[in-house]
């Protein structure tokens, strides 16, 4: 029997690598939280606070973990925290997406969300625009969230968000996971890149399947995302700090 904490932060896509995950342990130790390696199997009798996911070339299949995560009701709440850690635990990176939804839609679930997350509260007193970036629009997430009280604007490549988002200011962002240009990742460090659309909710949208060299490409895609320097322990907790 697992003793379960639901105060613990797991750490996930390690496979048996475990000790990959000794880093990040270390970090969040210093800065007060529990923290452990652990596997999908332990989900059945524990939830935690929240996941840790490794998405790098290294990791033991993180992208599949996600989509399993993301695709199952009673998993789908647990926020994660997507990594890139190196082949010796290093933290290349950290991707504080504000949420993932799977395609198709479930719509019920996204207004739930966006409700339970408090981004519904000031459309019925403000035009607040949404921005979909997707590759040939998504009918039925424009639907919930106009539903809600926002206007959706629509880009269809990465080059196109930027340049509307800079200019719109949008209140929330929905994403592909890939796009023409870009992925979703990449778009969301170049909004942080601008005072105006760096603190912006960023939702990421999954397909509900992805082939075995879609997972690798997205793996290799976040490579040049990795700064030449790991990230410090400072600069890892940096990132609960906002949260």
């Amino acid at each position: 029997m697992i003793e379960c904490d639901e105060r613990e932060l797991w750490i996930f896509g390690l496979g048996d690598k475990t000790e990959r995950g000794a880093v990040v342990c270390s970090f969040l130790a210093a800065g007060g939280y529990r923290a452990r390696t652990a596997k999908m199997s332990e989900l059945a009798e524990c939830t935690p606070r929240a996941i840790l996911l490794d998405l790098s070339p290294f990791s033991d299949d993180g992208w599949a973990i996600l989509t399993a995560l993301k695709s199952n009701p009673a998993t789908r709440d647990i926020a994660i925290l997507p990594l890139y850690l190196s082949e010796d635990g290093q933290v290349g990176e950290v991707f504080p997406i504000a949420g993932f939804f799977m395609l198709p839609i479930d719509q019920a679930y996204l207004s739930q969300k966006l409700k339970k997350l408090g981004l519904a509260d000031e459309s019925e007193d403000y035009d607040l625009q949404a921005m979909l970036v997707t590759r040939k629009g998504e009918e039925q997430v424009t639907h919930v969230i106009t539903q809600l009280g926002f206007e959706v604007v629509n880009a269809y490549t990465g080059k196109e968000a930027v340049a509307l988002g800079t200019i719109i200011h949008p209140y929330m962002i929905f994403c592909s996971l890939m796009l023409a240009d870009l992925v979703a990742f990449e778009l969301m460090e170049r909004f942080k890149l601008y005072p105006q659309t760096r603190n912006i909710p960023f939702f990421v949208l999954l397909k509900d399947s992805m082939k075995d060299a879609e997972r690798l490409a997205m793996s290799r895609s976040i490579d040049h995302l990795v700064r030449k320097n790991w990230l410090t322990r400072e600069e890892f907790l940096s990132y609960f700090k906002k949260a």
